[in-house]
């Protein structure tokens, strides 16, 4: 199913511009997720209407969150199939982006994808949390980002560490970001997130969707991020 018409509709709704070439890049993206799914659990989503809206054009509303400063460091945490990572990459190729996941077959996926639409992009194999105790990632990023990956207060512990001063974390989130986001005070005052706001979306089919934008203020102290297990099980 040819998609790139109902993408580009899509996405202006949300007031971002798709050039044809990169209408057409999602297209070979879609077509490399199905045809891998089958091998991998990559989604759940598998109709192409339902990935354009509940993938795409739910990644791309990143580019609302906060100004994206030209050639600016990007860590996309728990990638999975890559969202949001790689539609902002498509959309905007100057940035630095890094892709983080636990589990390596889906980065192995994630690197046949970029090399088949020339998008440069690393890839990280490791934990969430261990990412933040490596000193050439810590606190090395202009933005922080992860979409589906776990509560938000947890959430703060696996990105704040990795944001650099002034830098950004978005969380994007679905309904209850509100409520998420005051049992996360306490979390976010320790890890050095102290301007935060709520940005609701206008419904473009997805549901309700919000991004939770933190900016970070000051540094995360040591001893953060704690172990995996300490982090899901006593969330800060």
């Amino acid at each position: 199913m040819d998609i790139r018409e109902r993408l580009t509709a899509g996405a202006k709704g949300i007031g971002v511009k798709l050039t044809g070439g990169q209408a057409e890049a999602f297209q070979v993206y879609m077509e490399m997720l199905l045809e891998w799914n089958e091998k991998i659990n990559l989604t759940a989503i598998t109709d192409p209407e339902e990935i354009v809206v509940k993938h795409f054009v739910d990644s791309l509303t990143l580019l609302l969150a906060c100004k994206i400063k030209p050639g600016a460091k990007v860590l996309d945490v728990g990638t999975g199939a890559g969202f949001p990572g790689v539609p902002l990459k498509i959309v905007r190729p100057d940035v630095e982006l890094t892709l983080l996941d636990g589990l390596n077959k889906r980065l192995v996926f994630l690197g046949e994808v970029c090399a088949r639409l020339g998008l440069e992009s690393q890839r990280v194999h490791k934990r969430a949390e261990e990412a933040g105790l490596d000193k050439k990632m810590r606190e090395s990023y202009d933005l922080v980002t992860a979409r589906a990956v776990a509560p938000l207060q947890v959430l703060c512990e696996y990105c704040l560490p990795l944001v650099k001063m002034k830098g950004f974390f978005v969380a994007m989130k679905g309904p209850g970001a509100r409520e998420e986001l005051a049992a996360s005070k306490k979390a976010l005052g320790i890890l050095g997130g102290d301007e935060v706001k709520l940005l609701p979306l206008e419904d473009f089919g997805a549901g309700e969707r919000n991004l939770i934008v933190v900016q970070k203020k000051s540094f995360t102290p040591k001893g953060y991020p704690r172990h995996g297990g300490t982090i899901t099980k006593h969330p800060l």
